[in-house]
């Protein structure tokens, strides 16, 4: 029984995946799972840079707004979604794209990685709660170094969670010797420079979009700053600004270093992959797309 196929689009934050994604999808008769551990947030739009109906054309998306901000979300809820998202797509005879830049969420859903059974430790996690994060990553380098290579060194929920999964197993799980997909991997990896300008335009756009006035809305429908701050990256920095403990000044400046950092993460993680076709353009991923596509029709054949 062949294996349902999969073309992965996977790099950086603002290197263009989403509109690789689009274009290609419209290319090949594809939808798209979205891989982004905040844009499952329903009403985190502006600062996470979700993609719009206008900017989708028409592809249908799966993956977005599924659940409140105030709730958790966690990597064996995101499986279970895409999974059924998987299913879905493949019933309606398409193609599915899995796009994104958390490369856990991607790894984890195609098999590189395999799910850690690891329940919840509560006396544990009480524990480790009252910890910093500076304290719960110095924790972490110790008992998992490979994972505090690539976490959100600023993210407690994640520093807890990798922390509680190194004491059950010892390491980082493994990859999976299995994997439900055949999947294409495609990367973008713009250079240092251009993604740094990237960054920047990228956001002083979501500042003019009003991403400010934003996080003031869903402050005000009752998103606490505490779970703000644990929302990560943007939302940490706008909480930060909200409460006035920050200036506009400082928050674009620690914001735009932040994100970069968060970018140099992304990239480590994602260049452990030997099997990612890093591509320049839209014709050459089209180009791997159609190799790709023939040879599983061919194989199905015989």
């Amino acid at each position: 029984m062949p294996k349902p196929k999969v073309i992965a689009i996977v790099g950086p934050t603002a290197s263009g995946k989403s509109a690789l994604g689009i274009w290609l999808a419209k290319k090949i008769n594809g939808e798209i799972i979205s891989a982004d551990s905040r844009q499952v947030y329903k009403g985190l739009n502006i600062a996470t840079g979700k993609v719009t109906k206008k900017e989708m054309q028409g592809v249908k998306h799966h993956l977005l707004d599924v659940v409140s901000p105030k709730k958790q979300f966690s990597v064996d809820d995101f499986i279970k979604h895409a999974d059924r998202a998987c299913s879905n797509i493949l019933q309606n005879d398409r193609t599915i794209l899995v796009v994104g830049g958390t490369g856990l969420y991607v790894d984890m859903l195609l098999g590189r990685m395999s799910y850690p059974q690891v329940p919840p430790k509560p006396t544990l996690r009480k524990k480790l709660e009252k910890k910093s994060a500076v304290q719960l990553y110095a924790l972490l380098q110790k008992i998992d170094p490979a994972r505090a290579k690539t976490i959100e060194k600023q993210n407690p929920r994640r520093l807890v969670r990798a922390i509680e999964i190194a004491k059950a197993l010892g390491k980082n799980p493994p990859a999976n010797p299995e994997p439900k997909y055949e999947v294409l991997w495609l990367g973008l990896s713009p250079t240092p420079e251009k993604l740094k300008k990237n960054i920047r335009i990228r956001l002083f756009s979501r500042i003019g979009a009003g991403m400010i006035a934003e996080a003031k809305k869903l402050h005000a429908g009752g998103l606490s700053y505490k779970r703000m701050e644990q929302l990560g990256l943007e939302y940490r920095y706008l909480a930060r600004l909200l409460q006035n403990k920050l200036t506009k000044q400082e928050f674009k400046l620690q914001l735009e270093r932040e994100i970069n950092q968060y970018a140099k993460r992304q990239m480590r993680w994602f260049v452990r992959n030997k099997d990612i076709n890093w591509v320049g353009n839209k014709s050459e991923a089209l180009l791997h797309v159609k190799n790709f596509l023939r040879a599983m029709e061919e194989s199905n054949l015989h």
